[in-house]
């Protein structure tokens, strides 16, 4: 899906005047033909500036406000990473476990079956798996449920390669949720939105509907979108079968978050600050330190 929505983090100060820098900005929404733009400007680590252009939604052509939340995709996995150095400084989790161990069943790559595969790997995508099965429940790593469960593994051995994985952070979110007791979209809430005063989550029925952004499909042949209707899809029957440490994939660890580009700017400034905003320390500078450190 190509998102048409552009959020543009700016940890920079603007050279131009306002005025100036708005019209450069609406520039960029029509030299892209995209449907909105929300902006967050930081300075000095803090927000100086935050301002919406373009549409919220094409059909019923409401303007899109800096308060319009949206499914912010791939960036969610930076709020799982952050509960789970959460989890390991209460030491209920170590970066060595063994995700078999974690999950309850056998994850291994069946050509290095005596290399464990680590939280460390799944969170640095170094684990071997791959999405080639799908990853929207872990069913697919599952030899009890997948009989092709060993076409989720790469080549190479675990911790010897790269591959961007969604599936590794599905089973983090799962981890998440086992581990501390709290259902996934409930600890992401309580342990870091809340304490940040941010206003998003992964549930979309704990949402105000109203302030979602309209996500599109682009058919760029014929120059014309489609209203992406999964994007929000509230998933109320397969939450209400849920199994706890289990269907947390339900809520996209790996890319459901919904929030604002303001409040996402302010959980990225808690980030530039080694793990603190103000007063609240959400993880340590040590372990915020390790999050932005390449593998």
């Amino acid at each position: 899906m190509k998102n048409l929505f552009f959020l543009f983090f700016l940890f920079i100060s603007p050279v131009c005047a306002q005025n100036q820098l708005e019209k450069s900005l609406e520039a960029l929404v029509e030299k892209y033909n995209a449907v909105g733009l929300s902006v967050a400007v930081v300075k000095n680590g803090k927000l100086t500036y935050t301002q919406a252009f373009g549409k919220k939604n094409l059909e019923t052509n409401e303007a899109l406000s800096s308060n319009d939340i949206f499914r912010i995709a791939s960036i969610s996995k930076s709020f799982s990473a952050t509960s789970i150095f959460q989890l390991i400084e209460s030491g209920k989790l170590k970066l060595t476990d063994d995700v078999s161990d974690l999950a309850g069943f056998k994850i291994r790559n069946p050509a290095f079956p005596d290399t464990k595969i680590s939280l460390k790997m799944l969170l640095s995508h170094t684990s071997s798996i791959n999405d080639s099965q799908g990853y929207f429940t872990l069913d697919p790593l599952d030899p009890s449920k997948n009989p092709d469960w060993a076409k989720c593994y790469n080549a190479y051995a675990p911790g010897e390669g790269y591959e961007y994985c969604n599936l590794n952070f599905n089973l983090v979110g799962t981890f998440i949720e086992k581990y501390s007791g709290e259902r996934f979209d409930q600890y992401v809430n309580k342990h870091i939105l809340k304490p940040l005063g941010l206003y998003g989550g992964f549930c979309v029925d704990s949402l105000d509907n109203q302030k979602f952004a309209a996500l599109y499909d682009f058919d760029k042949e014929n120059q014309k979108y489609t209203l992406s209707e999964n994007a929000y899809h509230p998933r109320r029957e397969q939450i209400s079968q849920y199994v706890f440490g289990y269907s947390t994939p339900v809520f996209s660890p790996t890319g459901g978050m919904k929030i604002s580009a303001p409040d996402l700017a302010k959980y990225m400034i808690m980030h530039m600050n080694y793990g603190k905003s103000a007063k609240v320390r959400i993880i340590s500078k040590k372990d915020s330190k390790r999050m932005q450190t390449p593998v």
